[in-house]
């Protein structure tokens, strides 16, 4: 019965609208949990933390997820992680906005950010 809840609500947060353009709607709780849904950046998914939140998706559910990607950690644990991205990419933006000239220090800046495109593709598979 809780399934069949939880694929309506499902339904019915992918009728009230698509994610902005550079965003992608994740559904995170875990099992038994109610799950809520949230809209993350690009620049959020690049990062590593990130990126260990959806090597736990593809361990638990792998790939082959219809709808939203379902990340399977505590709600109050994706808001923390969000913060410590946030955090990263506000420090990282104003140490280079403020030391652009320094080559290695925008070289590793770079290589922070950088999109896992395989990781990604098999999460919008439909």
């Amino acid at each position: 019965m809780q399934q069949q809840q939880q694929q309506q609500q499902q339904r019915q947060e992918e009728r009230a609208g698509m994610p902005p353009k550079g965003c992608v709607a994740v559904r995170v709780g875990r099992e038994g949990e109610e799950r809520r849904r949230f809209v993350v950046s690009l620049e959020q998914l690049s990062h590593p933390l990130f990126a260990e939140l959806l090597d736990e998706a593809e361990r638990e559910y792998g790939f082959e997820q219809k709808g939203a990607i379902v990340i399977p950690c505590h709600i109050d644990y994706f808001c923390r992680v969000q913060g410590m991205i946030d955090r990263d990419r506000h420090r990282d933006h104003h140490h280079h906005h403020h030391h652009h000239h320094h080559s290695s220090r925008h070289g590793q800046h770079g290589q922070h950010g950088h999109l896992h495109l395989p990781r990604f593709a098999g999460c919008f598979r439909a």
